[in-house]
């Protein structure tokens, strides 16, 4: 579809001679993503579609303990320092957002009364604003109102560098203002087409003034209610060991009529996702599970067992092996991979390239992921818009070893490639589980039969994602030369995660590693690209933007996709729940329940 054919169908429908429905079918046929379609309409004035949950209880409890299980235990349950979706998941049992994504890109009003729209002005029509109204008579936990001092305070605390939030790149270029006690205006420096981003979903959870005020900045990290959230969610705080469980019961204050339908919340953590797939889809023990990053063919055979199913969502999640920019091995004022220094050999672009090409993504689709995995030459997969072609991505031993050879790069008497007395040797890392311990012994494979030297490294996945800064092996320490997960955008818009990038975002030891940018790569031209894109309102040219920024970390290899993954759960067959691959796993909790 062209762009002058997008334009007038936009037109149509806010003129209402195409309803949404019709235009996202139209959308669909020409390969455009449902979530993105709903985001080409609120990017011209079309106010956005509310869905509704579906929820049969008529009141509130009397649906017993609700079993989770989340073989990645949540370590904190402060959102601001919430470095990977374990935590968040688990922070989101106790706070919220002011709106959360459906499954189809749409939001839905969590702690807000309404979606701004541009019919009622709380959209601007030039970029710069928005005005959310917010719930009345909404109570945090402790029984205090919430109020527009609460958003206000949230951004003030995440944006204060002291504070080393994770959620500082969403809050430090806006203005947050009050405007009476249960309104707020959020003030944009440039145009910006994506306006939903400060205080709405996984980035959005908001924490109480009264109970932080005191922990704003360098004393941020001494917070007792880091680890006993007081929020305004469907569960009060019972217990949390971190790494093992957290516990809620049932908010009786609710702001929400009959929910939830759970007296009470266990999230349970520790183990692998084979062992979660079975307590779930074999034995019946969980009433739900966490990240089925399982062999799909484990998973194909474990749901026959006939006690659950698994629930596949599209989403923007991309498993990528990194490259360190800078050196792991070398410490500069007490920090190693310092911006001070750069890396000894992924410093030459025809080393990064050979390794591009020693990823078998095929084997690692068909031999390990199945249908929860789709071999990728992009950094963003979804939605599929943003989807680039001018990337590809291919396996050939010899054409790697053709490119180091032309480098200069040869073989010593060890087999290992050398140049100028440095030596082709890794430490490639990852957390454990199966499907990632196979994968690396594929690439492990293809690099020794080239000349490359890989030392596989497997970190305790509690560990890995963790949020302690002084554990050395978590991933945004980044002290290895290669390292794989998976992460991606959390909202149908890859500009936040496209941040991760950008030269200001890079994890130091002065932001206590809570920088999203892990390879540390600096790049001028890439940061002016992402800035401009942050002020561009024509979606057409907006997203072709965010493509050229997934082209520049593709094809300069700063990072290797290796599959695109979806949102894969393991669910109870009595459990209703409304999933999604744009939010939390726990983004709906309010509304699950249990069918008789």
């Amino acid at each position: 579809m062209n762009e002058g054919r997008l334009r007038h169908l936009i037109g149509q429908v806010k003129s209402g001679k195409v309803s949404r429905r019709a235009f996202l079918r139209r959308m669909a046929a020409a390969g455009f993503a449902a979530p993105l379609a709903n985001q080409l309409l609120a990017y011209s004035g079309v106010a956005m579609a509310q869905s509704k949950p579906v929820y049969k209880p008529t009141k509130r409890g009397g649906g017993g303990v609700l079993k989770v299980l989340w073989w990645q235990a949540p370590t904190l349950l402060n959102p601001h320092f919430a470095t990977g979706t374990k935590d968040q998941d688990g922070s989101r049992l106790f706070y919220e957002p002011l709106a959360g994504w459906d499954k189809d890109g749409n939001l839905r009003p969590l702690l807000a009364e309404s979606i701004p729209n541009r019919e009622d002005g709380t959209l601007a029509a030039d970029g710069k604003s928005v005005t959310w109204k917010l719930k009345k008579n909404v109570k945090w936990h402790d029984g205090q109102p919430f109020t527009a001092d609460d958003l206000v305070f949230n951004w003030q605390y995440s944006r204060d560098p002291a504070t080393a939030a994770v959620t500082s790149g969403v809050y430090t270029d806006i203005t947050v203002e009050k405007v009476d006690t249960h309104t707020i205006v959020v003030k944009f420096k440039e145009a910006t087409p994506f306006w939903a981003e400060a205080f709405v979903g996984a980035a959005g959870m908001i924490i109480p003034k009264h109970l932080f005020a005191d922990y704003i900045g360098g004393k941020s990290r001494e917070a007792p209610n880091n680890l006993k959230p007081v929020g305004t969610g469907p569960y009060l705080f019972k217990d949390f060991k971190p790494g093992d469980m957290v516990s809620g019961v049932i908010n009786p204050n609710y702001h929400q009529d009959n929910r939830p339908y759970f007296d009470a919340i266990e999230m349970k953590g520790g183990g692998d996702a084979v062992s979660a797939a079975r307590a779930v889809l074999q034995t019946g023990e969980f009433d739900f599970g966490w990240n089925m990053q399982v062999e799909d063919e484990i998973l194909t055979r474990l749901e026959k067992s006939g006690k659950g199913r698994v629930v596949i969502n599209n989403a923007g999640f991309i498993e990528h092996i990194q490259l360190n920019q800078t050196d792991p091995w070398t410490e500069v004022d007490g920090e190693r991979s310092s911006l001070k220094t750069k890396h000894p050999t992924l410093s030459d672009p025809a080393v990064r390239q050979a390794l591009a090409l020693l990823v078998d993504k095929d084997s690692v689709e068909k031999h390990i992921y199945g249908r929860t995995g789709r071999a990728s030459a992009n950094f963003i997969y979804n939605p599929e818009r943003f989807r680039s072609k001018n990337t590809k991505y291919e396996f050939s031993v010899d054409k790697a070893v053709d490119v180091l050879e032309k480098a200069g790069w040869k073989k010593g008497a060890d087999g290992i490639r050398e140049k100028d007395g440095k030596k082709l040797k890794f430490l490639y890392q990852t957390s454990i589980n199966q499907p990632r311990q196979k994968n690396q012994a594929i690439v492990k494979q293809a690099c020794q039969k080239a000349g490359i030297d890989v030392e596989l490294k497997s970190v305790t996945a509690s560990v890995f994602f963790s949020s302690d800064v002084s554990n050395p092996d978590t991933y945004p320490h980044f002290y290895a030369d290669l390292q794989m997960y998976n992460n991606g955008p959390q909202q149908p818009d890859p500009a936040v995660f496209l941040r991760q990038f950008c030269s200001w975002e890079a994890a130091t030891k002065a932001n206590k590693w809570q920088g999203r940018n892990i390879t540390r790569w600096q790049s001028k031209e890439y940061d002016e690209i992402f800035k401009a894109a942050q002020g561009e309102l024509d979606p057409v040219k907006r997203a072709a933007m965010m493509i050229e920024m997934n082209d520049m970390v593709v094809n300069n290899h700063i990072v290797i996709p290796v599959v695109a993954r979806p949102v894969v759960s393991a669910v109870s067959n009595k459990l209703v729940v409304e999933l999604t691959g744009w939010d939390n796993n726990t983004w709906d909790l309010a509304n699950w329940y249990r069918e008789g």
